[in-house]
């Protein structure tokens, strides 16, 4: 069991390497996309207190993973490669932040591997809620935070833990924040983009985008030349 505070109406862990990831997160993202990571571990554990799955289950994993799921889209260019996906990034980013701020002992390779995995699957959601339960409430509160309250995936958010949530970590602006980031990706690296929904955003927003001969139909399809 991990010692607990109260925030924004949410019981959650407090440990010190959660409150070393908030203040990560905070220096690389800005202050719409912090908010926006803060809301979504605050709205997953909601969401695991209201369920029978979350006996033993690993809070402290789910909060790091669920603070840190966005760093790949940081600015800082020793969190963002230029060739893989933003949510690689991202999980390569909490997987080294963890090794480099958790202790060898209680960061085995399981956990490691549950953090990654949490972070690179949560925009995946027809897998991982069908991983373990913290990949899977890692998912639920990030989701939580685009869908909104009645539409939380397991079981409607109360409308007073919501509102207490949006006091503490305003979500003014944050769908046209988040369209923005992602159509930067669109911009900065396509080819990162074109088997997963960040094209969709170049298709409709991003002038010179295009899925013609990146789309799995073309490649399937596309006329063998070795026969």
């Amino acid at each position: 069991m991990f010692p607990t505070q109260v925030l924004a109406g949410v019981t959650v862990p407090d440990t010190p390497l959660i409150t070393k990831a908030l203040a990560f997160a905070k220096s690389q993202l800005d202050p719409l996309l912090y908010n926006h990571v803060v809301r979504s571990w605050l709205f997953g554990a909601y969401i695991a207190s209201q369920t029978s799955e979350n006996i033993n289950y690993d809070a402290e994993v789910h909060a790091i993973t669920a603070i840190l799921h966005d760093m790949g889209w940081s600015t800082n260019s020793s969190l963002v490669s230029p060739d893989k996906r933003f949510e690689v990034d991202g999980a390569n980013a909490a997987r080294s932040f963890l090794k480099s701020e958790g202790s060898p002992e209680e960061w085995n390779e399981h956990r490691l591997q549950l953090a990654w995995d949490a972070v690179a699957l949560h925009t995946t959601p027809s897998i991982a809620a069908e991983k373990e339960f913290e990949v899977k409430i890692c998912l639920y509160g990030i989701t939580t935070d685009f869908l909104g309250p009645e539409k939380a995936p397991s079981c409607p958010m109360p409308k007073d833990i919501w509102n207490g949530i949006l006091r503490e970590f305003p979500r003014d602006g944050f769908k046209e924040g988040a369209k923005e980031a992602i159509c930067c990706l669109c911009q900065r690296k396509p080819e990162t983009t074109y088997d997963n929904f960040t094209a969709d955003f170049g298709v409709r927003f991003v002038d010179g985008y295009s899925l013609e001969g990146k789309r799995a139909i073309d490649i399937i399809l596309a006329p063998d030349d070795w026969n």
